[in-house]
């Protein structure tokens, strides 16, 4: 297996480590059919060795075949919203910050207090929110945290940081790289992907739906599994995304 080396001399302690333990929870359905995720050689402070994907464009029919896939990664679950990869007890990382553990049964109270709040008081202090932003973002919020969003579904085995940067494609598809994994809600996996765009976003969506299909209604709470992402940018990309923040909140104030 060729291999390629990301090294950081300043990593935070355990921070490639918690990417090993994501990889490697990530690709352990694979063998029922769930989503190809990049291989571990070797882990160790400030450096990780992963397998090297010579990369091609997708098609249509990959794109789909990932949807379906994608589906059989998140039924594979977590103990817990918020909870890390089974058998890792350490931090967790969203790009370069901090990811909160959790082990909480109510989605919208751990999506809120440990997905959103932590980024926005960041943005909120850096400037990138302002004070005409703040109220309706935090009205949105109130409204996740009391469970209006809150469904029947199990935390399911989520990517988490799934933009589409982080989804490679070789000749045999699609390939997960740099996880945030955790127990989440899948559609806020399919809400990034939609946030920054994917080759044949539709295909993923319908090969997706077709092997275990979304509950109704989910095209219109994109916005509301945005609120995520959208407020981690916002903590260190600029006052856009601070926009763009306050903008989902307003959508999901509509739902």
């Amino acid at each position: 297996m060729e291999t390629l080396i990301k090294e950081r001399t300043d990593a935070p302690a355990l921070f490639f480590e918690a990417e090993a333990a994501g990889l490697r929870w990530l690709a352990e359905p694979e063998a029922d059919g769930g989503a190809r995720v990049v291989r571990v050689a070797d882990v160790r402070p400030g450096r990780i060795e992963l397998e090297r994907i010579r990369e091609s464009r997708s098609t249509a029919d990959a794109a789909r075949a990932f949807g379906a896939a994608l589906a059989v990664t998140h039924a594979a679950g977590a103990d817990a919203f918020g909870a890390p990869p089974a058998g890792w007890d350490g931090p967790l990382f969203i790009g370069r910050r901090p990811l909160p553990v959790a082990r909480e049964t109510t989605w919208g109270r751990f999506y809120v207090r440990d997905r959103v709040l932590p980024y926005l008081d960041i943005a909120v202090e850096a400037g990138t929110v302002t004070s005409a932003q703040l109220p309706v973002i935090r009205e949105a919020l109130d409204r996740v945290a009391a469970g209006d969003f809150d469904d029947d579904e199990p935390p399911a085995r989520i990517h988490g940081d799934l933009w589409t940067g982080n989804v490679l494609w070789d000749a045999r598809g699609a390939i997960l790289i740099d996880p945030a994994a955790h127990g989440g809600h899948r559609e806020t996996d399919l809400a990034m992907l939609d946030l920054f765009g994917a080759p044949f976003l539709d295909e993923i969506l319908a090969g997706y739906d077709a092997t275990r299909p979304l509950r109704a209604g989910w095209r219109e709470r994109i916005p509301v599994h945005q609120l995520h992402p959208l407020a981690v940018h916002a903590a260190g990309h600029g006052p856009s995304y601070g926009r763009a923040l306050a903008d989902a909140a307003r959508a999901t104030l509509t739902l």
